[in-house]
């Protein structure tokens, strides 16, 4: 009897759920900043999104952007409008993002694959927020002429709504989505380094203790030197 591997495996069930609950922790911290209307926050919520969608697919990006807003609802204040939008602009950014990485499974193609969803996102959200999520939020929290003075206030040049999204709000969600890519690079490089550095010591030290014993001491020794603290002072000194 021939049976076929599930699509849906248990890890990318328990990565999904681990990194939707990291999403949604990270919504928490959000803050205002000087050049946007204070109802309008900067997270890094999308970054657990886009590594679901770099390791486990885009698909997996699109379902941890849809829980973590899911779970955000139990204590909305923008009436769902808010959830609304960062799922809408959290697909537009994971999903390309994550496809393009599939094709390209390499450093380049993460970096292309974020350029784009970044880009995708941030001219997207110029037709939501026009045509769906403003008009939206004008009727559960703020009227349309409220919305264009928090925009006056900081431009008093801005004459719309409407230019008041093209020349605030796709700048500022292009930089938010560059935001989660530079931390996802970070990380990476992080988890490199540290890989490289600890291969690195291991046969540094097996050269060391291949003086004293066996070549296969020697690799026990190297590996439980950089495992256990100052395991490699106590085996030297003895």
């Amino acid at each position: 009897m021939v049976t076929t591997k599930p699509r849906v495996t248990t890890r990318a069930l328990v990565m999904t759920a681990m990194l939707s609950a990291i999403a949604f922790i990270l919504m928490f911290i959000n803050f205002s900043v000087p050049f946007m209307p204070s109802f309008i926050k900067l997270d890094i919520s999308e970054l657990p999104a886009l590594i679901g969608s770099f390791s486990l697919g885009p698909v997996y990006g699109v379902v941890i952007c849809l829980v973590k807003n899911l779970l955000n609802l139990t204590q909305t204040s923008t009436g769902g409008v808010g959830e609304l939008s960062n799922f809408l602009l959290g697909t537009m950014f994971v999903f390309p993002a994550g496809l393009i990485y599939q094709r390209m499974k390499n450093r380049k193609g993460a970096i292309i694959g974020s350029l784009v969803g970044a880009v995708i996102m941030a001219v997207g959200s110029v037709f939501t927020n026009i045509f769906l999520v403003y008009p939206i939020y004008y009727q559960v929290a703020a009227p349309k002429d409220a919305i264009l003075q928090a925009y006056q206030a900081i431009i008093p040049a801005m004459k719309s709504v409407e230019q008041s999204i093209i020349c605030f709000n796709m700048p500022f969600t292009f930089l938010k989505a560059m935001l989660s890519v530079l931390v996802t690079l970070l990380m990476i490089f992080l988890v490199v380094y540290n890989a490289v550095y600890l291969v690195l010591r291991v046969m540094i030290d097996m050269q060391i203790f291949g003086r004293f014993t066996t070549h296969n001491m020697a690799i026990v020794h190297s590996v439980l030197s950089v495992v256990l603290p100052l395991y490699e002072a106590f085996c030297l000194f003895l």
